[in-house]
């Protein structure tokens, strides 16, 4: 397991499975758009308004599990100073970012007809902002303070202490009276979101996952080459 963590091992897999993973994503999403964008039904309710959604949720998924993917790398970080998980944290923080912006403007364009307004200081939504604002810090910091060691350091703070945030967005439904409407995929109990609409839903979420994959493994690559030409000067 530690001979696969190793910068190497991962510019090997950019290098010889890259074109397999394009070609995975590629497949996903044409499939996954299909689906939500003709097979699967309109609301009710909603209408076609709800479709997006497709876009919307996944982006907001990974946006939270990227972060969490940084902090748990912070945490190791500040532990053992692992190079590597610094390397996946720096390579994955634009991903996460990329996906939280998605996320707050389709929320917004979804609540306009929903809600009737582009934004309100819902509980839900602000907590969503929080995070992207964490998301800048942490990119903020490796911009502007030079040096690396300190960058590093004072990134895997910020990527722990933002971590207190997740659960807020989580179940801020829960536990505040709010206009967005609750979780209708449960892992504990019975969904009530149909199965016409969770499968584009689901395939969608791989599709923007295997994209993800796909830009981590270019920048840990370009990350892991950075650092080494860095510290051979």
């Amino acid at each position: 397991m530690f001979n696969f963590l190793k910068a190497k091992n991962f510019r090997d897999f950019h290098d010889h499975y890259i074109f397999w993973v394009k070609i995975f994503f590629l497949s996903l999403v044409i499939f996954g758009l299909l689906l939500s964008l003709f097979i699967s039904p309109a609301d009710y309710l909603q209408g076609d308004t709800v479709r997006i959604m497709y876009i919307h949720v996944p982006a907001s998924w990974l946006a939270l599990q990227i972060y969490g993917v940084m902090s748990v790398c912070g945490l190791i970080i500040l532990v053992f100073k692992i190079r590597f998980f610094t390397l996946v944290s720096k390579s994955i923080a634009p991903i996460g970012f990329t996906f939280s912006l998605i996320s707050l403007f389709t929320g917004s364009v979804w609540g306009q007809p929903t809600w009737g307004t582009f934004w309100t200081w819902d509980a839900r939504l602000t907590s969503m902002l929080v995070l992207v604002v964490f998301y800048i810090l942490y990119l903020l910091t490796w911009k502007f303070v030079s040096k690396f060691l300190l960058a590093e350091k004072l990134s895997s703070i910020i990527a722990l202490v933002g971590l207190a945030n997740l659960p807020i967005i989580k179940f801020s439904v829960d536990w505040w009276n709010t206009l967005h409407q609750p979780a209708t995929i449960k892992l504990t109990e019975t969904s009530t979101i149909h199965s016409s609409m969770l499968s584009p839903l689901i395939v969608m979420f791989l599709s923007f996952l295997a994209f993800s994959i796909i830009i981590f493994l270019i920048r840990f690559k370009l990350e892991s080459l950075n650092l080494k030409i860095n510290s051979n000067k």
